[in-house]
This record gives structure tokens, sequence and C-alpha cells, in this order.
């Protein structure tokens, strides 16, 4: 968050505040109406205290402009949270979460002991892939030895297609699943 976004942040907070306090003290009888509305003509008829409120007020409505219509984070850097954002001489890369998932899925789904697989990814800022995979087994399968295959192949398969590296690979077995045999009619 920029500066001026938390400038406007806590300059809203305290105008709320300041603006319940005033609506809580009148409520409960703490300060006369008279009195509030005294302060208030003062400021709509004395010259130099319009002048101070109309600025204030210019002000404020900018910075709320700003804050509501224009946010402070970059297109790019938007975009790169979506996936990972690779760069060359020849240009720009984005490289989503999507491609990795379904990258992910295809080298899952070569395996026969697995089946109904859902990936997730995660990349934090510095780029760090980590990939957490949801999957049903066959009852034949060894899930060790499956779980090792599949994490190598996953990581290499990444490497090779889009040149990231992945830093965790984890596999989680939902569930044994019955093949389904099919069906012989006699």
């Amino acid at each position: 968050m920029k500066i001026i976004d938390k400038f406007n942040l806590v300059l809203f907070s305290i105008i709320i505040l300041i603006i319940s306090l005033l609506i809580c003290i009148l409520t409960f009888g703490w300060l006369d109406l008279n009195i509030a509305i005294d302060g208030i003509s003062f400021l709509a008829t004395d010259t130099v205290a319009t002048n101070i409120s109309l600025g204030i007020s210019i002000v404020l409505i900018l910075l709320a402009i700003k804050s509501i219509f224009f946010n402070s984070f970059s297109k790019e850097k938007m975009e790169s949270k979506e996936g990972i954002l690779l760069e060359n001489d020849n240009g720009k890369l984005l490289v989503s979460k999507d491609t990795i998932e379904s990258l992910t899925n295809a080298v899952v789904k070569s395996f026969e002991s697995a089946e109904n697989v859902m990936t997730k990814v995660e990349v934090d800022n510095e780029n760090h892939v980590k990939i957490y995979i949801t999957l049903f087994v066959y009852p034949d399968a060894v899930i060790k030895e499956l779980s090792t295959k599949l994490q190598k192949n996953v990581k290499d398969t990444i490497k090779k297609s889009l040149d990231l590296e992945v830093t965790e690979v984890n596999i989680r077995i939902k569930n044994v699943s019955v093949k389904k045999e099919p069906n012989i009619k006699e």
C-alpha cells in the first residue's frame, strides 16, 4: 500500500471517528444542539473560516476520488499475482496459475493409479511456486512410490515447459477409489 493510500485511510478513519463522536455527544445531550448550530453557522458566515473549510473540503474530495477510482497497484503487479511474469529481450510472458495447474493435472493423469485430481498453485512475491495436489488413487497404487514419482515428474515438466523452479509439490491422497470394471454382457 502506498503512503498516500495509508494517509487516505487514516484520514478517513479520523473523520468518521469525529463524526461518530459528535453524533453520540449530541444524541446523549452532552452538547447543546444550539452550540453545534452556532459553530456550523460560524464556518458558513466568517470569510476566513469559509475559505479554510472550502480548501479542506476540496482536498478531501480529491483524496476521496483518488482512493475510490484510482488504485495504487500497477497493472503489472496485479497481473503477476495471477501468475508469474517472465521477461526477456523480446518482451514479456505472463504464465498464469491456471497454466501451471493444467500442466500439473496432465502429469498426474499420465499415472494409471491416480484419478480425480485437484490442483492448487501458490506463487509468492519472489516467484516461488508451490503446488498442492489432491487426488484419489486406485487400491493397487503404491502411494509412497507414486507420490515420489509424481513430485519429480511435476517439477521436471514445469522446469522443462516453463523454465520455472517449483519449490514444493505437496500431495494429499483424499481417498482410494474402486476401479470400474467394464460390463461384460453374456
